[in-house]
């Protein structure tokens, strides 16, 4: 069977993905990039706020519309999506062929088989969270030079607005081994840039009895030979101990590089979305994590118009966000989860209200990036270039700085051949908002 696999949202449901799509490898299918040349169409879904909720279902309806012209078509669909919303999708989109929750992704080559045999029925398969496989053999969906390690599964923070418990359970840490024998296989496939992620990976090992266990796993990942750039994504700042940050500094394959989700600065807020700690331990961690790595690069995001949240407290988060002076920001509005904590509280803000709080952040960092990116015209960076923009026909490069997907690329002209995947040292002649100019002066060897 031909077989289209559509993955949404973060990193870590991508991995999802690439471990079932090894599995249908497996079992003898092959996957297509067009849906129009599938026999299955499977839709990797996100479903953490509203917007990825209407992206999920954007992607569903267009797989559906495929029928029309190929009635055999099966469409799947799998994800946190599937695993918050089953019974409706079952009724409100009837053209859906199988909806999986997340538990039972190993069983995806068994159901494709259900699907296309003759008198197959709508189907469904739910096992429990705790059956989501940590780890396993997968693809590498991702340019050859850079592949997601997930860590962890679930998450025991609790926060009030938050739904991934509720979706994918508790803290569940990969056994430690489990963790570097697929670096090593990654290494060995060309990755040269490792990123590890998962919902909260400075609670690796805690459901152990082990917190700070993700020290010893960096230890472990740097003496990878092959991996040049280890990335941590998502540190949350009432974890970021000493020993966390001498773990980054020792292993120099670790970039000096952190996104910290801090959500907010308020001492009240952070109280009622059921964050640990307050202003005082974030800008802690901020000052112990730039004074131990000069130039570090502090990556965060925020959440406007939580409810409850007055003027004032807007007010002081600006403050905050000019203060701080966060290298990356992301911030969102509120989005009101069904059976969270948050969504029952009173003092819910009206949805224009949120948004124009949110925007108005984004500006305020908009400047701060435009101004943290010309600081960096004339310094020389060590670069690892991702291929070719089609646009501008220039190559995009990224700094130590710069995640992939997530933040922007060091541009450099296409007058000199440059090999994706390898890296360079670039010098900056330009800025934006959030890109550099430059060009590559050297390559630098493995």
């Amino acid at each position: 069977m031909n077989i289209a696999i559509i993955s949404l949202g973060c990193p870590k449901n991508q991995v999802d993905a690439d471990v079932f799509c090894h599995a249908l490898l497996k079992a003898g299918h092959q996957t297509v990039a067009d849906p129009a040349e599938a026999d299955v169409i499977i839709i990797n879904t996100c479903g953490f706020i509203q917007s990825a909720k209407e992206e999920a279902i954007e992607n569903i309806l267009m797989a559906c519309q495929y029928k029309r012209g190929n009635p055999g078509l099966k469409v799947i669909v799998t994800g946190c999506l599937a695993e918050r919303y089953k019974s409706e999708i079952m009724q409100e989109m009837p053209e859906v062929d199988a909806v999986v929750g997340i538990g039972s992704n190993a069983a995806l080559p068994a159901i494709v088989d259900r699907l296309t045999s003759a008198g197959a029925c709508q189907l469904e398969s739910y096992g429990p969270k705790r059956e989501m496989p940590l780890g396993g053999a997968r693809v590498i969906s991702t340019p050859r030079h850079y592949a997601y390690l997930k860590i962890a599964e679930g998450c025991n923070n609790r926060c009030h607005y938050c739904a991934i418990p509720l979706i994918r359970g508790p803290l569940r840490s990969r056994p430690l081994e489990d963790c570097v024998a697929e670096a090593r296989w990654l290494a060995g496939e060309g990755v040269r840039e490792l990123i590890l992620v998962a919902q909260d990976p400075t609670a690796y090992g805690e459901d152990w009895g082990q917190p700070g266990a993700v020290c010893a796993l960096l230890d472990r990942l740097n003496a990878i030979e092959g991996i040049r750039w280890i990335r941590v994504l998502y540190a949350y700042p009432e974890r970021i101990s000493d020993e966390f940050i001498a773990a980054m500094v020792r292993n120099n394959k670790v970039v000096p590089y952190l996104d910290l989700p801090i959500q907010h600065c308020d001492d009240t807020i952070l109280k009622n979305m059921n964050r640990r700690g307050g202003r005082r331990d974030i800008e802690d961690a901020v000052a112990r994590l730039r004074a131990a790595i000069p130039g570090i690069t502090l990556r965060t995001t925020l959440i406007a118009g939580f409810p409850g949240e007055t003027e004032e407290q807007y007010s002081e988060l600006c403050d905050f966000v000019k203060t701080v002076r966060f290298d990356r920001l992301g911030c969102f509005a509120y989005s009101a989860e069904e059976n969270t904590v948050a969504a029952r509280m009173d003092n819910q803000i009206a949805e224009d209200v949120k948004q124009r709080r949110a925007d108005h952040i984004m500006e305020l960092q908009a400047q701060i990036s435009a101004e943290k990116q010309a600081e960096k015209v004339g310094a020389t960076l060590e670069c690892v270039c991702d291929g070719v923009d089609e646009e501008t026909g220039m190559y995009l490069l990224r700094s130590k700085a710069d995640c992939p997907e997530i933040d922007g690329n060091v541009l450099t002209p296409a007058d000199t051949p440059l090999e994706t995947g390898a890296f360079y040292r670039v010098t900056v002649t330009d800025s934006d908002t959030y890109d550099l100019y430059g060009y590559a002066e050297e390559k630098l060897e493995d």
